[in-house]
């Protein structure tokens, strides 16, 4: 008589063991939360006693089953949506789709079944996992449930499969096939049988273990049995029972009573292998689970570089860019460990990635946080890019470190301008190069569009109101729909603000809806210009409004270039999309004529908005020359702006690289400007305490420093600059000196970079090193990363390292409580070396003015030259005794900082005499872009 095999007893001890165990698990990761999806197309009965078993199953362990219920109506294409959406949740670690699905369209089962995520299909149905089950590579792929559950079974016996005789009755995707796979790479002899099988009792009578899988009632009798054999059911069939209410009784493939007198073990129907196979699906949930906990727990990556071959004499940027053939982007992504519905691709070189990885990888520890900057540079630069994408070769290439580079993205303007691209240069650079310096995956654009939306909304408004009565624009502005009127949702946002409590459009008063139609805009107020990413000196000023179609009103107004927008000011400093959109919504652009700021809200813009920036607020992923990653992302104006790239690309990329890993971002200008925003403003809004600072110096800067003949862009360098003098090095280090001071003043090591040209003399360069440790620098290295890649910036990245071990005592340089004036004098005072601070009229009446609408909170962006640390660009060194002149201050309100004007500050550059575009040119047979710098 054969022992029964009781699935129902065998699954609740497996459950009551994964109960245990997430409960385990839990205690070290509180937020571990296994996530299975069932999706059910239409409203069978028996698909729906199926999932709630499912889902009581479920929630007996601990875990989350979702039902995901769609109408019998439901398409293919919406199918597939819904298992695309699935497959990017971070929540959801098992999708299954329940068969047969139930819809009045046709569908292709096995697209949508092998359209789930591989690693997350826990029916173990998916081409790939089923592909490598049956290659025996078991450790990688999702074993699928039935046979699953039926191998547990068959161990629950003691029966040992190795060396045994097994037959499977049945070859079907779902259980016959994998369960013979199973069966024969856990060393059993298998046949499987079907319904071309000649002779099938005979050949089922030579099992020592039986599966059978054919769905025929009672198909296998006694005399088909081994003595002794293992006798695993899988069928389930009705077959007509006058004795039972239904009228109708569930049997198996197996003539249970008969067969049990001949079997050791026989598993019963129902109460046999159908509680498994619900148990090992939530075992593969949870499993998956447990995987991507696992997989936030980053590793070192097993990173794939790419070799240089150098040259002498270091050949053009373009040239060395060519030279080099990029990593698939979808390679360099899943060696960072991204998975794929993380990651959208532009191409083969390019890509987005999801914000959703924060999500995923929320409880992983932040790496080491770098910033690099510089010393107050020459008109020429000093190679902070260059710097930053060198130190990231070379932890990662050479000290095969977790290393991410976050850089922001270049304007058109100077690309096709005078100063070239900005992707680094010579064997340290961002690749390709040319996609970089260009279009990129279009965020530029997006921002333009969304700018130059709300500049056309405020006169578009303006002309409305000036043409129409109250009761005529609130008609338009709240119109009836089907007799029916209704405020939108960013309709409300504006009566919340104007304290009007009523929602019922009919209900409002005369004085009401004047107030809610009315922005009353004070025209020379507005602030919001329009963009353009190009250098266009005859858009500084531009009167619009000329057409008759306008009648009469027109306005004076200018163009800026688009990273002085203050959307990408947004763009680098939101958290998410929630944040960008309600930034985006405190955008102010002017003041109505009562002296109140009106906001992107009050126009009704801030979703739209939001829309245009959708696919921008994604980081986008690129690489070096050497192969390792680089984020791309946001370039707000140094001067006007913060000049840092994004917030959500360093928080992405310090969760990737690993508490181990390193991030290295770089600041705008000199340390002066882009380190001190890039802490008060950056690290203020991100939360991210930085670990060290690079500060990069030349050789060059430093003897312009102490008297040097000036330095022009486009002229051949003066004498002074290519011949040794320790004189002037040493007069120049003054400013050096001042911005190591800077940056310890926040309580970070220093790390000093010399940027070393080929005229640097060794006594120069060890001068300039000495004299920044005295400084009270961590360390000072010279490097050669333009004619070496990471290899000349081997020794920078081990400084590098070293610093970010050193206690760190992170401070802001002053409280966002103190008034206006207050925080603009700490900067000027403490990191500018002035004596004091000088406002004229302008400025006084709007820090009045910002402070009365409530917005002296804010930290303060300094908007100076970048050529010196006084206001005029030709006082070099560190100068003392001045006063800093304010002439106007402005505020970015939905960014969030208060920015004011030291001196004249251009928001659009113009072409020089010979603009960089003179040497741009595209072959029209390979497609290849020359002439990029």
């Amino acid at each position: 008589m054969a022992q029964v095999l009781s699935g129902k007893e065998v699954s609740g001890e497996l459950r009551n063991a994964i109960k245990e165990e997430i409960a385990a698990i839990r205690q070290t990761s509180p937020d571990f939360n296994p996530g299975l999806a069932i999706v059910q197309v239409g409203g069978r009965e028996d698909s729906n006693v199926y999932i709630r078993m499912k889902c009581k199953a479920a929630e007996e362990v601990g875990m989350t089953a979702t039902h995901v219920k769609l109408p019998q109506t439901t398409t293919e294409q919406e199918l597939l949506q819904v298992v695309q959406k699935l497959n990017s949740d971070v929540k959801t670690h098992g999708i299954i789709v329940q068969l047969p699905l139930d819809s009045s369209n046709e569908i292709n089962t096995d697209l949508i079944i092998n359209s789930i995520a591989p690693q997350k299909d826990v029916d173990g149905l998916n081409g790939e996992n089923a592909a490598m089950l049956s290659r025996g590579d078991m450790s990688n792929c999702i074993l699928p449930c039935t046979p699953r559950g039926c191998l547990e079974l068959i161990r629950k016996t003691g029966t040992e499969i190795k060396g045994k005789r097994a037959v499977v009755l049945g070859r079907s995707k779902i259980v016959g096939s994998p369960m013979a796979n199973l069966l024969t790479w856990n060393h059993a002899t298998v046949t499987i049988c079907h319904s071309r099988t000649i002779d099938l009792p005979s050949v089922c009578k030579e099992a020592d273990i039986l599966v059978a899988a054919v769905g025929r009632p009672e198909m296998v009798k006694a005399d088909w049995i081994k003595p002794g054999a293992v006798v695993i059911d899988c069928g389930i069939n009705s077959i007509p029972d006058a004795s039972k209410k239904s009228g109708q009784r569930l049997v198996g493939d197996v003539a249970y009573s008969e067969c049990k007198e001949v079997a050791s073990w026989i598993t019963p129907v129902p109460g046999g292998v159908g509680p498994m196979t619900v148990a090992m699906l939530i075992r593969n949930t949870v499993d998956g689970a447990k995987r991507e906990l696992e997989a936030a727990k980053v590793k070192t990556w097993n990173l794939s570089t790419l070799p240089l071959h150098l040259k002498t004499p270091v050949p053009s940027d373009i040239e060395i860019a060519l030279s080099q053939t990029p990593k698939d982007i979808a390679v360099l992504a899943k060696e960072i460990h991204l998975q794929p519905q993380e990651v959208d691709l532009y191409g083969s070189k390019k890509a987005k990635v999801s914000l959703s990885v924060l999500e995923r990888l929320q409880t992983q520890p932040d790496g080491k946080y770098v910033v690099v900057t510089g010393i107050t540079p020459t008109p020429l630069g000093e190679g902070k890019s260059t710097t930053t994408i060198g130190l990231a070769q070379a932890l990662g290439a050479k000290l095969r470190q977790n290393v991410i580079a976050c850089v922001r993205q270049p304007s058109q303007g100077p690309t096709f301008g005078i100063k070239g691209g900005a992707a680094g240069g010579g064997y340290s650079q961002v690749i390709p190069m040319e996609e970089f310096n260009l279009h990129l995956t279009g965020d530029i654009h997006a921002i333009t569009a969304a700018n130059n939306l709300l500049a056309a909304a405020i006169d578009a408004r303006m002309f409305h109101e000036s043409t129409q009565t109250d009761k005529a624009l609130y008609g338009r502005l709240v119109p009836s729909k089907k007799g029916k009127r209704e405020f939108s949702p960013i309709q409300i946002t504006r009566l919340e603000k104007l304290g009007i409590t009523k929602r019922n459009p009919d209900e409002l008063t005369e004085e009401e809806f004047g107030r809610f139609s009315r922005l009353d805009v004070d025209p020379s107020t507005i602030t919001w210009q329009r963009v353009l990413d190009t250098n266009d000196r005859y858009l500084r000023k531009i009167t619009i409004g000329q057409s008759p179609t306008e009648k009469g009103l027109t306005r004076e107004t200018q163009f800026d270039i688009t990273v002085a927008s203050e959307i990408m000011a947004v763009l680098a400093l939101t958290k998410d999309l929630a944040d960008m959109r309600t930034r985006l919504g405190n955008m102010v652009f002017a003041s109505n004529k009562k002296g109140e700021p009106l906001t992107a809200n009050d126009l009704g813009i801030t979703g739209a908005l939001a829309v245009l920036m959708k696919d921008a607020i994604r980081p986008n992923l690129m690489q070096t020359l050497e192969g390792t990653p680089v984020f791309v992302h946001a370039g707000p104006f140094a001067n006007i702006a913060h000049g840092n790239s994004s917030i959500l690309a360093d928080r992405i990329a310090l969760k990737l690289v690993g508490e181990d890993g390193i991030v290295v971002t770089e600041a705008g200008f000199g340390a002066d400007i882009g380190m001190e925003k890039f802490f008060d403003i950056k690290c203020r809004y991100s939360g991210l305490i930085p670990n060290a600072v690079t500060l990069v110096a030349t050789v060059r800067a430093l003897k312009m420093h102490g008297g040097g003949p000036k330095v022009i862009a486009g002229v051949p360098l003066p004498t002074a600059y290519i011949e040794e003098n320790l004189g002037l090095v040493e007069e120049g280090c003054s400013n050096l000196r001042k911005q190591i001071s800077n940056a310890v003043k926040f309580g970070i090591p220093v790390v000093v970079a010399i940027n070393s040209f080929v005229t640097d003399s060794p006594a120069e360069v060890a001068l300039v090193a000495k004299i920044s440790k005295e400084a009270g620098a961590f360390d000072a290295v010279v490097c050669e990363h333009w004619a070496k890649g990471g290899e000349g910036a081997a020794d920078l990245a081990a400084a590098v390292k070293r610093a970010c071990e050193q206690p760190s005592n992170f401070k802001f340089l002053y409280d966002l409580n103190l008034p206006i004036k207050d925080k603009i004098e700490t900067i000027a005072k403490e990191i500018y070396g002035a004596d004091g601070v000088s406002y004229e009229e302008e400025a006084e009446k709007k820090i009045a003015l910002y402070t009365n609408q409530g917005f002296s909170g804010l930290p303060i962006c300094m908007a100076k030259t970048h050529l010196s640390l006084s206001d005029k660009p030709d006082w070099k060194g560190a100068p003392t005794g001045f006063t800093l002149p304010i002439r106007d201050v402005r505020a970015s309100v939905g960014a969030g900082f208060i920015f004011p004007l030291v001196g004249t500050m251009s928001t659009m550059p113009g072409l020089p005499t010979r603009p960089c575009f003179y040497d741009i040119d595209i072959d029209p047979i390979t497609e290849q872009i020359v002439g990029l710098s």
